[in-house]
């Protein structure tokens, strides 16, 4: 008997979870089909682009600046082992573009505007806004959904460029100022170094690709949340642990494609 429970428990977390991507499917493609209204409206965009993006700024800046920093620190640390000092800006500015940068900047996207994606939706369908949208005749998709999405969509690509930007500088103050590494070096050989389109443009994708999976896991998720304290709050945990956990797999996924190429 509980061979046979073990057995029916899980096949009813795969029911469930085969059920939850088809429902993140057609919520995906409804999100896309009503997007017109959005830019047809564009004002709505540019509204969640200031919640998503410009809010999400100071924690972007400082962490890259740290981030950075500490790069350069243990970069340049590695790189005397060598002699090799005079490198130190290729390698900050390759591993911000390349890697940390994208994915630093989508894991603070998802537990900040992520979460709170999540916990604005579902708290309007706890007090039964999105209900009263259905009941005027507003398609909450088109009014709630498409403008928040492409918010995020959008800014996460900014973000990201921002997290590599203020990363390389917080890598000069350390490397070039505080350390004492010769500046010319260390900009020269990052411009000879990094390619635009091997370098930047793939972080370019992975920025785009991280923007979208997160933002339409935080949106799914608070449209999917059972209108109750308990069901927004467990949504929200559910939208930073699986968003960090999709970001990772797909960062594996994306670089393991983008180095084939190459």
């Amino acid at each position: 008997m509980a061979l046979i429970k073990t057995i029916r428990e899980i096949g009813h977390r795969v029911i469930n979870a085969v059920w939850r991507i088809g429902v993140a499917a057609r919520f995906f493609f409804l999100t896309i089909l009503y997007s017109g209204n959005s830019f047809r409206r564009f004002n709505l965009i540019v509204k969640e682009l200031f919640s998503s993006g410009v809010m999400s700024l100071i924690i972007i800046i400082v962490a890259g600046l740290f981030v950075g920093m500490v790069l350069g620190l243990q970069g340049y640390e590695t790189l005397k082992r060598y002699g090799s000092e005079s490198a130190l800006g290729v390698m900050v500015a390759l591993g911000l573009v390349r890697e940390l940068g994208p994915v630093i900047a989508a894991l603070l996207f998802a537990s900040r505007a992520g979460s709170a994606m999540t916990a604005e939706i579902g708290l309007m369908k706890a007090t039964e806004q999105i209900s009263a949208m259905e009941m005027m005749a507003v398609n909450p998709i088109a009014r709630i959904v498409a403008p928040r999405f492409w918010a995020g969509v959008i800014s996460m690509p900014l973000l990201a460029a921002l997290f590599s930007a203020v990363g390389i500088f917080g890598g000069y103050l350390v490397g070039v100022v505080q350390i004492g590494v010769d500046e010319g070096s260390f900009w020269s050989q990052m411009q000879a170094a990094v390619d635009f389109r091997e370098d930047v443009l793939n972080g370019v994708i992975k920025s785009l690709v991280f923007g979208t999976v997160v933002t339409l896991i935080a949106l799914f998720e608070g449209f999917d949340a059972p209108p109750t304290a308990e069901g927004v709050s467990g949504a929200t945990t559910r939208t930073v642990v699986t968003s960090s956990l999709a970001i990772l797999m797909l960062d594996f996924v994306l670089t393991a494609i983008m180095f084939r190429g190459a």
